[in-house]
């Protein structure tokens, strides 16, 4: 079985591409931080991860995460190579995102959230419903 469950930080604004059969992919990077050993100072080290999301996720992620947010990922990982400017091979990993979720919470977001609407006061009464209005003395609990 081939699943991975990451938790971490975008590095940067989710990119939305269309392939050339009409599917939109939206790619991003999540950093996830590394546990630190105890007394350990200094800069945490993370790992970084390509993520695609394709179809209807992609463009959910593409319109509700940016640089920051703090997301998780579920879904298979893919190792993939690749010749750096340098000459030197690299190593990239890759999660295809079956699941994501926002972790990050509408105060916590810097690019936010549209505020939901107000509550609308109810056009009629409880008792207008068939409903009415019981005193806790009277639960039988």
């Amino acid at each position: 079985m081939n699943k991975l469950t990451i938790i971490g930080n975008l590095t940067r604004d989710p990119e939305l591409r269309t392939t050339s059969t009409g599917v939109n992919v939206c790619s991003f990077t999540v950093a996830v931080n590394r546990r630190q050993r105890q007394g350990a100072e200094g800069q945490p080290e993370a790992d970084f991860f390509r993520v695609s999301a394709w179809r209807q996720l992609g463009e959910i992620c593409q319109k509700y995460l940016s640089k920051g947010r703090k997301v998780a990922v579920v879904g298979p990982v893919t190792v993939r190579s690749y010749t750096a400017n340098d000459g030197s091979t690299r190593f990239s990993l890759e999660v295809t995102a079956d699941d994501v979720e926002f972790l990050s919470s509408r105060s916590e977001d810097a690019a936010g959230y549209a505020p939901a609407a107000p509550a609308q006061p109810a056009a009629a009464p409880a008792a207008d419903k068939g409903f009415e209005e019981v005193d806790d003395e009277d639960l039988p609990f």
